[in-house]
């Protein structure tokens, strides 16, 4: 069975030959591995293509997932100066703003004119662009979408790879587009506030995400993942989830499975008084499921739970056993995750979260021989 039809096959809640593997890294983890100068990797498609697929060979993993695009290919002219201080790669722009590009993390930019945020009680609905123009990666920091190259990544990483290998995009959920324009604390603030208008915003982005969400799927990828890093407990509560994220994440999943492709969503932190929720969306996975500390998901009980309604992408906990834990620990938790997880198919071997920066190249590599040999289905119908 290729790393494709595995987790094509997991991805349908049924059993592979054997459980797949397939982690989400972080940028300042893939920097690390790869020594691609942090710049090149955030702007060049064909280095940020190059650290995916070196990273996919060395650790083994039956898919990758394509979480920038739309590089510009002509990203270097508006470059007025570089320079190293200290331990950053240092941009400045011809526009007056600087971005940092640290050796270990995502950068940080600085724009020369800082934009006013819009007043949610001012605020037209209708001048939410038809069309999204940007990934809001973390507060503060938007990946432009070069127009005329929004999907180049996802075909050119697709093609590079085989046909062998899963491939993932990725979109953000309306609800981060809304905390990015707004600001988090006012954002959160004008649901309270003003509901009516802040379900109009959000209407808008989710048309505009939905439209991003279907282009990609129509590509021919293997499945799409909806990021929705806020929608947890840590944020809003679960009669807010309701309200303000089922229904627009429920529109994204639903215009993909109308394309034929598998969705998922990525919830972090604790999300266990919403996992049935998080389901109703009609996604066709859920990922993350942060076991404690850093949330509060057992696999086991997620299992009982959403009773193969959804496939289960999870839940080693980065931290404290991915970046933290010596081989052994590694080891024993991955066995704890295979044995809780595997019990009638639709699972996924991944981290919770991203692998954290620093983690240790080595741990990771014991994920895939690990699953090779306590993963496997036994042999009959469904495998």
């Amino acid at each position: 069975m290729t790393s494709k039809e595995r987790m094509a096959r997991a991805m349908a809640g049924d059993r592979p030959d054997r459980v797949p593997v397939m982690c989400q890294m972080s940028i300042g983890h893939m920097l690390l591995q790869t020594g691609i100068p942090p710049h090149e990797f955030w702007f060049s498609e064909e280095r940020f293509r190059e650290g995916l697929l070196a990273l996919r060979r060395r650790y083994d993993f039956d898919g990758i997932l394509v979480s920038l695009h739309g590089h510009a290919p002509d990203w270097e002219k508006g470059i007025a100066r570089m320079a190293r201080e200290g331990d950053l790669t240092v941009v400045r722009w011809a526009d007056g703003g600087r971005t940092e590009f640290p050796p270990d993390d995502l950068p940080r930019h600085y724009p020369g004119v800082p934009a006013a945020r819009p007043d949610i009680a001012r605020f037209d609905p209708d001048c939410v662009p038809e069309r999204i123009e940007y990934i809001p990666v973390s507060p503060g920091l938007a990946f432009r979408l070069d127009p005329d190259h929004r999907l180049d990544a996802f075909r050119n990483v697709r093609d590079a790879a085989g046909a062998g290998f899963s491939i993932h995009g990725e979109v953000t959920s309306p609800l981060d587009y809304f905390l990015d324009l707004f600001g988090f604390a006012e954002g959160f603030l004008a649901l309270a506030d003003h509901p009516e208008r802040s379900l109009a915003v959000l209407e808008r982005f989710a048309a505009g995400v939905a439209d991003l969400a279907i282009k990609q799927a129509r590509l021919g990828l293997d499945a799409i993942k909806i990021s929705s890093p806020y929608a947890g407990a840590a944020f809003i509560s679960p009669a807010f989830y309701r309200r303000f994220v089922l229904p627009f994440e429920s529109r994204i999943a639903r215009a993909v499975r109308a394309a034929g492709v598998p969705v998922y969503t990525h919830t972090c932190g604790a999300v266990r008084d919403r996992l049935e929720m998080m389901a109703e969306a009609g996604v066709s996975g859920i990922e993350c499921l942060d076991p404690p500390p850093l949330g509060n998901v057992e696999l086991e009980d997620a299992k009982a739970r959403l009773g193969g309604s959804v496939f289960i992408k999870g839940n080693i906990d980065p931290v404290n056993t991915l970046l933290f834990g010596a081989a052994a620990a590694v080891e024993a938790d991955v066995r704890r995750r295979l044995a809780a997880g595997m019990p009638g198919g639709g699972f996924i071997l991944s981290t919770a979260c991203s692998i954290a920066p620093r983690t240790p190249a080595a741990n990771v590599e014991l994920l895939a021989p690990l699953a090779a040999e306590a993963g496997r289905y036994p042999a009959g119908p469904s495998a």
